[in-house]
C-alpha cells in the first residue's frame, strides 16, 4: 500500500508460488476488522470482492467491461463509468510508480537466491526503505 506521493506504507509477507492478490490482502489485514473505515482506498479489479467483504464507504474499485452477449453484441461502458475508471487510473499509476521505484534496486528484479527463512521479506523492507528515502530528499 502506498500513498498518493509514492510514499510506502504497508508491505505484506512474501509468498512463495502463484498466490492471488486479494486472498494475500485477506490474510494480512482480515475483513472483520474495520481495517479501511476511514480511509480512501483505491484497488484494481483483481480486489472486486473487497467492498462487500470489508466495512468502508469510501473504497473505489473500477468498473468492469461489460461482457458480449447474443442481445449486446458491442457493450460499452457509459460516460460515468469511464470517467470513473479514468480518475482511478490516475491514482493507481501511482501506486505502480512506487512499485517501480522499489525495483530500482535489482535484488527485486532478479531472480533471488537465499538459504535465510523470511530473509526475502527483510530485503523488500529494505527496498521500499530506500525508496521512501529518495522521496523524502
Amino acid at each position: 500500500m502506498a500513498l498518493p506521493d509514492r510514499f510506502i506504507i504497508f508491505l505484506g509477507r512474501t509468498c512463495s508460488g502463484h498466490n492471488h492478490d486479494y486472498l494475500m490482502l485477506k490474510q494480512a489485514l482480515p475483513p472483520e476488522w474495520a481495517w479501511f473505515a476511514d480511509l480512501n482506498v483505491r484497488g484494481a479489479l483483481g480486489y472486486l470482492g473487497m467492498k462487500s467483504a470489508y466495512r468502508g464507504e469510501r473504497i473505489a474499485i473500477p468498473t468492469r467491461k461489460p461482457r458480449k452477449s447474443q442481445k449486446h453484441p458491442n457493450p460499452q461502458w457509459s460516460e460515468e463509468q469511464k470517467a470513473a475508471n479514468t480518475a482511478l487510473s490516475r491514482v493507481r499509476i501511482l501506486i505502480e510508480h512506487a512499485i517501480g521505484g522499489m525495483k530500482r534496486s535489482n535484488s527485486l528484479v532478479h531472480t533471488f537466491r537465499n538459504r535465510i527463512e523470511h530473509f526475502e521479506d527483510d530485503v523488500i523492507g529494505i527496498c521500499a526503505g530506500l525508496w521512501n528515502l529518495v522521496l523524502s530528499y
